[in-house]
């Protein structure tokens, strides 16, 4: 019973040694790298990113609006609104986090290059 305890612990130090990658916090900068011209998929959609600055949604139909970099977040416009809603970004390795002003998260996966 002692030696199954310990193969069981030396297991799980083991797995907890190896670090996970981080969430990185992505600048104005970084955010337009990792967008432009990108498309990312989500869990039950899509969406391109535009160098013009429009942007693609596709879940079940499509749906047009624009982007753009403020400052240190990505903001997006969908018509007919008139208001613009902006959100940090943070990145992990191809995985990319969206995240609103009250902490509301949205993963996505950067598909590659828009064709």
């Amino acid at each position: 019973m002692l030696r199954q305890i310990g193969t069981i612990g030396v297991m799980c130090m083991a797995v907890s040694a190896v670090p996970a990658q981080e969430w990185t916090p992505l600048d104005g900068s970084g955010i337009h790298a990792a967008l432009t011209g990108e498309i990312v998929d989500y869990d039950t959609a899509w969406q391109d990113f535009r160098v013009s600055g429009r942007t693609l949604y596709h879940r079940g139909r499509d749906s047009w609006g624009y982007w753009e970099v403020r400052g240190d977040q990505y903001c997006s416009l969908w018509p007919p609104s008139d208001l613009w809603a902006c959100y940090g970004v943070a990145r992990q390795g191809d995985r990319i986090r969206f995240i609103g002003a009250a902490g509301d998260v949205t993963d996505g996966t950067l598909r590659g290059q828009a064709e």
